[in-house]
């Protein structure tokens, strides 16, 4: 069976340690869609680990890992994670990595970084890890595919093309170097035999899979709002985090995706711009938040920038479970709100003097209020807890105005950072 775990809202919801204890039943773990501009924090009896472009299960022995064709995938950034997790002890991964993935360069990066510096204070809060920059050379035809570094000759005429066009743009808009193509042919050749031992043809490897009743795990990073379609537009990421994209990404046909668990976190948090309609404006109030969330704070896994947080907002996921199609949800770091004596939830927008509940486009967003509802906090601590019935009773309220909220059951609670730290709920 075909599995997805994806974000309801942000990012940042808690999905690398959903991913590993759903990983630990899996066959075959498949990163679809981004880079290695976000990152997946797990805690296993390795240690503390914060992952970036490999999927969430690698640390189980009968699992292989993949990174599908729809990621951007920076190749030694790849070689350098599997190395930082063995130096860590963890047994080496079984990786494969799609022959059709097209190839993260350094002048994706150096773009990315121009573009943000040109921009001033209408940057979009970039990761500054080239994502933008591929995804627009992907699309444009100016990407190089994996299976390209095996085709000499095709590859120095790509460079040829890529090179022409860049050049211009690195000259009269941004004023900086020129590409060399003789350098970039000789660093494409040292990529190639760093990748050569991975590269599959993954969709048919995965097709075959599928027949064999394999059990697979689709990967999706960030979350629906950073959607460039759905989301919150153009404050968005340039590649889909949608379970739908995960055929795309991994090369299977659409209808094998059986399930699609859907990852809420009990409050809200973002990073970057973009429009946050229940973030808490009051610095000291956020910054409690901020420090008590999650396993070591709310700081980017990747980047370490603070996160922006807010209050749980009940529009906003209800819209990013249906948009990902969600069978179920599984709610993380309820226990991060046990210091609360009363905890504020948006039930609605208040846009232009009327209440709405449905999740509205970027520019009526601008424009949108929060309502709140403000439901009872259990001030107790709820770690160790392991059976639903024995969190507190307002603990459980909680969950189950959520739950009413979206619309979707909420099969799974996590109260804790620790792959143990789970509720499973009838």
């Amino acid at each position: 069976m075909v599995t997805a775990i994806v974000g309801a809202s942000w990012g940042d919801e808690g999905k690398g340690k959903m991913t590993d204890m759903l990983a630990e039943k899996s066959d075959i773990i498949v990163r679809f869609q981004g880079g290695s501009n976000a990152g997946h924090t797990i805690i296993n009896d390795y240690g503390r680990f914060a992952l970036h472009l490999l999927p969430s299960g690698v640390f189980y022995d009968h699992t292989t890992s993949i990174i599908g064709n729809g990621v951007a995938l920076n190749i030694p950034f790849l070689v350098k994670e599997v190395d930082s997790l063995v130096e860590q002890g963890v047994p080496k991964p079984k990786i494969l990595v799609s022959d059709r993935a097209q190839i993260l360069m350094p002048y994706h990066i150096d773009f990315d970084k121009y573009e943000e510096e040109r921009l001033g204070k209408n940057s979009f809060g970039s990761t500054k890890s080239g994502i933008a920059p591929f995804y627009s050379d992907k699309y444009a035809k100016i990407g190089i595919q994996v299976s390209e570094l095996f085709d000499e000759e095709g590859l120095k005429q790509k460079l040829h093309r890529i090179c022409e066009q860049k050049n211009v743009i690195l000259e009269h808009l941004y004023h900086k170097p020129a590409l060399s193509e003789e350098e970039l042919f000789s660093l494409l050749k040292e990529y190639r035999d760093m990748v050569e031992p991975y590269v599959c043809d993954v969709s048919a490897y995965l097709r075959q899979a599928v027949r064999d009743g394999k059990n697979i795990l689709l990967e999706g990073q960030l979350g629906s709002l950073k959607d460039p379609d759905h989301g919150i537009y153009p404050m968005v990421t340039s590649s889909s985090p949608l379970a739908a994209y995960g055929a795309i990404g991994a090369g299977i046909p659409p209808y094998e995706i059986k399930r699609i668990v859907t990852v809420v976190k009990a409050y809200s948090s973002a990073v970057g711009a973009g429009e946050f309609v229940s973030e808490i404006l009051d610095e000291k109030e956020a910054e409690e938040l901020r420090k008590r969330g999650g396993d070591k704070g709310e700081y980017g896994a990747t980047t370490g920038r603070p996160r922006r947080v807010g209050w749980f907002d009940a529009v906003a996921n209800r819209y990013g479970c249906a948009i990902q199609g969600a069978t179920e949800v599984v709610l993380t770091v309820l226990d991060c709100l046990g210091y609360l004596k009363e905890i504020p939830v948006c039930v609605g927008y208040e846009i232009d003097g009327k209440v709405r509940k449905d999740f509205p486009v970027t520019t009526e967003l601008k424009k949108a209020k929060p309502v709140f509802e403000v439901l009872p906090g259990w001030e107790t601590d709820i770690r160790g807890i392991k059976e639903y019935e024995k969190l507190p009773e307002n603990c459980r309220k909680y969950v189950e105005f959520i739950e009413k909220e979206l619309g979707v059951p909420v099969k799974m609670v996590s109260n804790g950072p620790k792959r143990s730290d789970i509720i499973y709920r009838n």
